[in-house]
């Protein structure tokens, strides 16, 4: 209440001093006709209009800041607003997000942005607040009010977030606060600024949760599937394995107690690691040597092996069981169908940072008929999709003269885990 009063009464006094100065002209300029009977009624008369003018817009102000901030204070009553706030995002973003919001004020009739200096400059025509049409030059009321508003928003950067800056005031100079109102409009732009730039913020971070709830969606599914085709490659090494040894149980009790033997020390090397979607070069070179001596006790001098994998490149990583799949088809697709049998080749080198892991056999080759599904090699394709992306590849040709090589081509610093 004593804001209230304190600003209609200032409101008054400077419009007084207006008064004043106005009938002191008044009477000097009939002094110079010879009339010096002082203003007269007419003066008079324009100066009740004024102060009843003065009032009226001065309580409609107040009522109009009232229902604008809820509360009346100095600050509220003010034509000028300054407002300050910290937005978490680069300046460069901020700034893009402060034009928009000043482009959409209501009655915007022009916006200057400098990206350089994160500043922006607007001014927007000023209506009468309780109708749609502008202020007419003959309404006594609407000299009491600016013509046009102005907002100045300013960006300063920070570390990680940065300060926006609002300045909402009328287009006059300040003294012209003494004897003019807004009704409230600057305060009404710094308010909607707030709000715009808030909503604007908001939806940048749920959008960002939703891309990040997606992205964890995403990398679970990949994860899942990733240890789905894996489960579909273990047991297709295990069945084979333990099918050969059924076979000799019947006919070499011995070598199928040897094979046994193996088949043990190759899951007690392998189980540990079963659920680890990647392994290391090392590691599957142990899977594989353990699953060929079992297949050397089957297939005795049919199968011969030639293994030259440097000591220096056992630790490079790479996604489990991934050579065994290889292995097992160059068995299976390759040398166990020829009648007498052949050479398996498991060489690793080194090229321009990646790292080249070949299978390749002399058996029957790419024209045999073949009760091969494809599902192997169709899920060693995926997994290293999901694992890697572009940055590895899969060839399957034949070999010279018979058989077929099959090279992994793996990125030598990579790994699966660095993709999540």
């Amino acid at each position: 209440m004593f804001a209230s009063i304190y600003f209609v009464l200032r409101m008054f006094a400077a419009w007084a001093v207006v008064a004043v100065v106005a009938g002191l002209l008044w009477g000097g300029f009939f002094n110079i006709f010879g009339n010096d009977s002082g203003p007269g009624p007419v003066f008079a008369c324009l100066v009740l209009l004024t102060g009843v003018a003065v009032f009226i817009t001065s309580v409609s102000h107040i009522r109009r800041v009232s229902l604008i901030a809820d509360r009346i204070d100095a600050t509220t009553l003010s034509n000028r607003h300054r407002r300050q706030i910290e937005v978490p995002l680069s300046a460069d973003e901020a700034f893009v997000l402060v034009e928009a919001a000043v482009r959409e004020l209501p009655r915007v009739q022009s916006v200057e942005s400098a990206k350089d200096s994160l500043q922006v400059r607007a001014k927007q025509l000023r209506l009468v607040p309780y109708s749609d049409e502008k202020p007419v030059r003959y309404n006594l009321s609407s000299w009491l009010g600016f013509k046009r508003n102005q907002v100045t928003a300013t960006v300063t950067p920070g570390t990680g977030t940065c300060s926006v800056s609002l300045l909402c005031e009328p287009e006059a100079g300040a003294w012209a606060d003494l004897l003019k109102v807004d009704d409230g409009t600057n305060l009404e732009n710094a308010e909607a600024l707030l709000r715009a730039l808030a909503r604007r913020v908001g939806e940048g971070r749920r959008q960002e949760q939703v891309v990040n709830t997606r992205t964890v969606t995403e990398k679970e599914l990949t994860v899942a599937k990733l240890h789905m085709l894996q489960a579909q490659v273990e047991p297709h090494f295990l069945y084979n394995t333990l099918a050969s040894a059924q076979v000799l149980t019947r006919t070499d009790p011995p070598r199928a107690d040897l094979m046994l033997g193996h088949l043990i020390q190759y899951l007690r090397r392998s189980l540990p690691n079963v659920d680890d979607q990647m392994s290391t070069l090392g590691e599957e070179m142990e899977r594989a040597e353990a699953y060929l001596e079992i297949l050397k006790i089957r297939m005795g001098q049919r199968l011969q092996t030639h293994i030259d994998v440097p000591e220096a490149l056992r630790g490079v990583r790479m996604p489990s069981m991934m050579l065994q799949t290889l292995v097992e088809n160059a068995i299976k697709h390759g040398l166990e169908a020829k009648p007498g049998g052949g050479t398996i080749w498991v060489l690793a080198r080194e090229q321009e940072g990646q790292v080249a892991l070949t299978v390749a056999d002399d058996g029957m080759g790419f024209g045999s008929q073949s009760s091969g599904t494809g599902i192997g090699l169709k899920n060693l394709r995926e997994r290293l999709r999901l694992t890697y992306g572009n940055a590895s590849s899969f060839a399957i040709v034949s070999n010279f003269p018979n058989g077929v090589a099959a090279t992994l081509t793996l990125p030598l610093g990579a790994t699966g885990e660095d993709r999540g």
